[in-house]
Formats: C-alpha cells, structure tokens, sequence
C-alpha cells in the first residue's frame, strides 16, 4: 500500500506537554488537507496518511509540507514484515544507475534479522536486478530505507522531502503584524507563524494618497502568507487624517516618527481587541531612518505589549532571499505606494529625542485621531 509519511519537528523536545503539541499539529495538517480524502493513522513520533487519491499526491505533499511544525515527508511503501515484501518494495524506490546504499532502522526488536544484515541482503537483491549499480555507503547517489515498525508492518522509501519545521501554528499566542506591503513585513509574519503564533494583519491604507492597488497587493501578499499561518485576517485602517495632520502640524523631519507612533498605538487597540498579546513589525536594525535604535525606542515608549522585531539583525538579501523562497517577494516589488512614502522628508531625524519627540507630538490630538482610525477600520478575512 502506498502511504505518506509525516515527521515532526522539534516538538520531539517537549516534556510532559508534547501531547498538546502534538494534537494542534495534528489539526493544522487535518486543516490543510480538508479538501482531500485520507485515512489518518500514527506510529510512533510519525503520522501516515493512507488511502488517498494517488492522482493528488503531489497537491498532497505540497499542502503538508508547508505546515509549522512538520520535519519532512516520504512517499512510501507499506509491507508485512517479511523480507519478501520488504525486497519487493525496495526495487521499486532503487536506481538503475550511480551509487547506492540500503539503510535499516529495525524498530521492532523482535524481527529475527539485525537491520545491517536486513540492509545488506536486500542490497544484494537491489545489485541482482540492476547489475550496472554499485554500492557507496558514505556518499551515495540514492539511499532506499527500511523501517521495520512494531506494529507488523514495514516501511519502504528513498527520498525525504524536507518541509518547513518550526512550531505549529496556535502554540505560540497571539500577534497582530504590521503589513506594509513591501518585502519585510510578510517574511516578518511568515518567521513568527515558524514559532507558532497565529496572526491578525494590521494596514494602513492613506487614499486617495495610495492606490486601490496597493491595498490589492496587501490583501494578495496575505492570501500568499496564508499557506503558511493557515488563517488570516486583514484589518485595513484608514490613515489619511493622520497623515495630513502631521503634515500640517509637525515638523517636517519628525514626520516618520510620529507616523510610526501612532502605528504602534493603532496596532496595540486591535491587538487588545482580538485577544492578541504582541506587535510584529519587518523593522531591520539601521535599514532605514526609522529604523535606528532611537527611532525604535521612540515607537515602543508607545507600546505597553511585546514588539517582536523577528528580522532585527537581518540584511536586506538575507530577508530578499527568505521572502523569494516564500514566494511573496514578486508581489512585494509591483510599483505601488504605501503610505510611508506619502509626504516623505527630505531629512527624516534618524536619532530622535524622546522628549523632543512628546513636544513635537504635543500639538496633535492623538486620541482623537486614533479613535477616528479604529472606527474607520474595514476588515477583510482572506479566503
């Protein structure tokens, strides 16, 4: 019987509360294969899916793949633990040329054949029906495995496919992320759902300033994040009052601080909202002027809840690659603006004083201005 194999990742290190763990990986995996027929067994620190349509196995192994907290994936054969089957099964995952190796994990102690002579008996079997093989036990082209189980039955693969580790999605909390629409923030959000966090998108959206088209892009790059974090949810908060007041009123080179600060303070109400327990932002350390260590501090003297930074030590190609492999990388770059390019200074400050900064900010009604932001707030769930 053809079957898949799903390892799990670190979630192996828990203690007495790996159940938990295991359980929320078990649904997330059930989520992401809820359009497709299976059964689902487990053995040992594995799952199996069994009796799926083999025409959708790829579509299969593309959806769990993706899933925090799983390791990797065999496509696999199920046979009784007898060396007939388990030969039989071998040739069909051996090359018919390079190098080779057989390699045997005897998991039931009581099957009669230790696993190196398992492995080299069905290797003689493997260079019988393909003559032109050799064997590399160091570095071989192809490895077939073996995993005799307790339970009767044996496993037989060759390839692994890796997936994306982590943690499972709903163990970690709570956050709301700050989505711009550029390249960070989306591989910001994809690194704390690697964590387990389950997240809420927060956009500031200044029309007639930016385009609808812009917003689009946010709302694209979400359904793209979505593969990962498994649900998401958009709130698209109107930002053009304040922008404009702290156009008319502020100076204009404190003008991204302040911007930023009311951010935080717009995020931390809908993160208390929805239950959520931090911020994550895309901010990389010196990256831009907003992005110094005053400026930083400036923004979080806002904030009463956690501020995750998760690419605070990453250089741009470090998060350019990350968001490539992602896929969001293509849709970051359309050319459309978001509001932090509206009314951008020619010399933003890049090491605020923080009481400079509650002077600047002195003449704005920020209550008024962030009541007016929530109330304006358009909530759109990602299908």
């Amino acid at each position: 019987m053809k079957v898949i194999i799903i390892r799990y990742s670190e979630i192996h290190l828990k203690g007495n509360n790996r159940d938990y763990f295991e359980n929320v990986l078990i649904s997330n995996i059930k989520y992401v294969l809820k359009d497709f027929e299976y059964e689902f067994g487990r053995s040992n620190a594995r799952y199996v899916l069994r009796n799926f349509d083999e025409s959708r196995i790829e579509d299969i192994i593309d959806a769990v793949k993706n899933v925090f907290g799983v390791h990797s994936l065999s496509i696999a054969e199920e046979v009784p633990s007898d060396m007939e089957h388990i030969s039989a099964a071998a040739l069909k995952f051996a090359p018919h040329q390079g190098t080779f190796k057989v390699n045997t994990n005897r998991a039931d102690k009581r099957f009669p054949i230790p696993s190196m002579s398992v492995s080299a008996e069905i290797g003689g079997d493997i260079l019988d029906a393909n003559p032109n093989l050799k064997v590399d036990l160091f570095a071989p082209d192809h490895v077939v495995n073996i995993d005799i189980r307790e339970n009767g039955k044996t496993f037989v693969y060759g390839e692994t496919i890796k997936a994306v580790n982590g943690m499972p999605v709903g163990t970690g909390g709570k956050g709301v992320v700050m989505l711009s629409g550029g390249i960070d923030s989306p591989v910001a959000a994809y690194m704390m759902a690697k964590r387990g966090m389950t997240l809420r998108a927060v956009h500031f959206h200044s029309f007639p300033y930016t385009s609808m088209q812009a917003r689009q892009r946010v709302l694209d790059l979400a359904k793209i994040i979505k593969k990962y974090t498994l649900q998401m949810t958009v709130d698209v908060v109107g930002f053009t009052e304040i922008q404009t007041a702290i156009h008319e009123k502020c100076p204009e080179e404190y003008m991204i601080t302040i911007m930023r600060r009311f951010m935080m303070r717009i995020a931390e109400r809908i993160a208390k909202r929805h239950g959520a327990g931090a911020i994550i932002t895309g901010e990389s350390l010196g990256q831009v002027a907003s992005q110094t260590l005053e400026s930083i501090t400036s923004t979080n003297s806002v904030a009463t809840i956690p501020v995750f930074r998760p690419l605070i030590g990453f250089d741009k190609d470090e998060i350019i690659e990350i968001s490539q492999k992602i896929n969001t990388f293509e849709t970051s770059i359309l050319p459309y603006e978001d509001c932090c390019t509206i009314f951008l200074p020619k010399r933003p400050v890049t090491k605020p004083r923080l009481e400079h900064v509650l002077k600047v900010e002195s003449v704005l009604d920020v209550d008024t201005l962030v009541d007016n932001a929530i109330n304006s707030i358009e909530t759109v769930v990602i299908e």
